[in-house]
């Protein structure tokens, strides 16, 4: 705040109230960008349709879910609830995002030790959110950390997942559940390039200041808005999306979502939280596709 005083020549009490304005007016906006383009998802996202690995076995997927963690600011006695995975104080944010790497949905200000299985539960339970369920036939990707259920496509447990598991493996990819498996990372990365980009973009982002809680999930909101704004309305090239657009393996390291410890191959089952709804159309639908891809 102070380096904005100093360059715009006013007082930090001004700049603050501003900034604030700034960011509610962001926060209004993020009805109209953060969601889909596509809002009954009845074409094929161009990123599948024009890409051989995907298409035609992918061509039902709508875009990808994951959760992230944002830097907070937190008085004392609130502290270790916001503690997260590598010991900061932080917020965690559930994000789903298209393959155009702008954010079609938002859930902010969650603390830091909270499940992201909670918090996407919470999402999908809760209908003033407003989550862009996808309809009957569709699904999004997701990650070993979500539960399995209808419209939400998880890899297979067990066995290698993470693409640079692939790429540094001293083994060739075997057997149609590897190939699915990296199929589906490659798939899913979109939503890790999409949470570099942003991160990348916004320094605050990295080093919050100390607002208070609500203003911290508000800025979160806000800057999501942004990146969108400038991803669907290019005035000049920008380069950080211009890092990802020219190297589909080019992710900022602030947007890698892979948990500390964890490694698919040891994680457990298709567990599931909350209510049991389309697991075995799920599983179906895996298998298929992944006896598609082996054949292909």
């Amino acid at each position: 705040m102070q380096l904005a005083s100093e360059r715009f020549q006013h007082s930090t009490e001004t700049i603050s109230r501003f900034f604030a304005r700034g960011i509610k007016a962001m926060k209004r906006l993020s009805a109209d960008v953060i969601k889909p383009l596509d809002q009954l998802f009845i074409d094929i996202p161009p990123q599948i349709l024009n890409d051989a690995r995907y298409m035609p076995f992918f061509k039902d997927c709508i875009g990808a879910i994951d959760g992230t963690h944002v830097d907070a600011r937190v008085p004392a006695e609130q502290q270790v609830a916001y503690i997260g995975r590598h010991g900061t104080t932080t917020q965690n944010v559930m994000a789903v995002c298209d393959f155009n790497m702008c954010f079609t949905f938002v859930l902010a200000g969650w603390e830091g030790s909270t499940h992201d299985s909670r918090i996407f539960q919470r999402a999908l339970m809760d209908p003033s959110y407003n989550f862009p369920y996808p309809p009957p036939g569709k699904y999004y990707v997701v990650d070993a950390g979500y539960p399995l259920q209808r419209g939400f496509l998880k890899p297979y447990s067990g066995t290698r997942y993470h693409l640079p598991d692939f790429r540094r493996g001293s083994r060739p990819i075997q057997g149609r559940r590897e190939i699915f498996n990296q199929a589906h990372s490659s798939l899913r990365s979109v939503i890790e390039r999409s949470f570099g980009v942003w991160k990348k973009k916004w320094k605050i982002l990295r080093d919050m200041p100390p607002y208070s809680l609500t203003k911290q999930r508000d800025i979160v909101i806000a800057t999501m808005s942004l990146h969108n704004y400038i991803r669907r309305h290019p005035s000049r090239s920008d380069t950080h999306f211009r890092a990802c657009d020219e190297d589909e393996h080019f992710i900022y390291p602030a947007g890698i979502q892979r948990r500390t410890g964890q490694s698919n191959e040891n994680s457990g089952g298709d567990h599931v939280i909350g209510i049991r709804v389309g697991v075995d159309e799920m599983v179906a639908l895996r298998d298929s596709i992944a006896d598609q891809l082996r054949r292909a």
